[in-house]
């Protein structure tokens, strides 16, 4: 295994966010090109989150929460909360806006929140796929128990599941919750493969190198066709992920995804001229394009 760590940043009142996903040691894992880990963080009455409207192109974005509740709007019109154990998917494809806020009443009572934000590559067929809105809701997603270890598959096929989230490659991602004594093997069934320790601490045992203990904090990387098996000795709970290469060179300049760099270039004179599109009932602001270059410039490599 290869740990992948994360860079964290304090937002600010103690909302502190990891980027796991682009580095300079890693750029994907299979198609997941960007991951972020924010929280958990206890939001005050009053306080809460609020991401402006915003562009994106050429990618999928996954938002799946462990505390919390966030309102995702678009300008395709979706409105759709969404809590613990649920999955937003947004296809970008061609271009979409959106916005994700904390809730009124949550944000009236405080709450806490915790979660992933993550993005999936588009195959170079679809980067210019209609934009698209899906939400699943826990109950709605495959799970089994097995061994001291409950499994939720959020998107794809694996362990035996299948997601009714639909995806434009093979891909897997799962949530993991161990039992003291549990424990869970990762099979090779799909090309590239990671996990993420959220809680507690698992013990893995590969085929290719002896144990080691795995603290939250790094992503660990599979080699090619190894085998892990994960074991906890108290609680502890873990997210899966990975699947098939992008097929190709992907680019990414703050929220766009693209294996053209000129593409990127129109979507910024897009924002820049505001012809993306708007948001119903959250149109009176917006992020605007960054100044920086360089610092909002990434590149995703097969």
């Amino acid at each position: 295994m290869i740990p992948i760590h994360g860079k964290s940043h304090d937002l600010g009142g103690g909302f502190t966010v990891t980027r796991v996903l682009p580095q300079a040691a890693r750029r994907s894992v299979g198609p997941f090109v960007f991951f972020d880990y924010f929280g958990p963080v206890d939001f005050s009455p009053g306080k809460g989150i609020d991401v402006r409207p915003h562009p994106h192109i050429g990618l999928a974005t996954i938002t799946y929460l462990f505390d919390g509740a966030q309102i995702h709007r678009d300008s395709l019109g979706s409105v759709q909360e969404i809590r613990p154990g649920d999955v937003n998917w947004m296809t970008a494809g061609r271009g979409i806006v959106h916005s994700e806020r904390t809730g009124a009443d949550m944000r009236a009572n405080g709450h806490r929140m915790h979660g992933i934000q993550s993005w999936i590559g588009l195959p170079a067929a679809e980067e210019e796929a209609l934009p698209s809105f899906q939400h699943v809701a826990a109950v709605d997603l495959p799970e089994r128990e097995e061994d001291g270890v409950a499994l939720r598959l959020i998107a794809g096929s694996a362990f035996g599941l299948t997601s009714p989230v639909r995806t434009f490659s093979p891909i897997f991602y799962a949530d993991a919750k161990f039992a003291p004594g549990g424990h869970f093997s990762i099979k090779p069934e799909h090309e590239e493969r990671a996990f993420l320790v959220i809680e507690g601490e698992v013990e893995s045992g590969g085929d290719l190198h002896g144990a080691e203990t795995c603290k939250p904090g790094a992503m660990m990387l599979l080699y090619p066709d190894e085998e892990v098996t994960l074991f906890a000795h108290g609680a502890a709970r873990v997210m899966l992920l990975g699947g098939a290469k992008l097929d190709g060179e992907r680019h990414i300049w703050w929220n766009f995804v693209s294996s053209d760099r000129q593409r990127i270039e129109r979507a910024k004179q897009q924002w820049r001229d505001m012809t993306f599109g708007t948001i119903p009932g959250d149109d009176q602001e917006f992020i605007p394009l960054p100044e920086g270059e360089k610092s909002a410039r990434e590149h995703v490599r097969d």
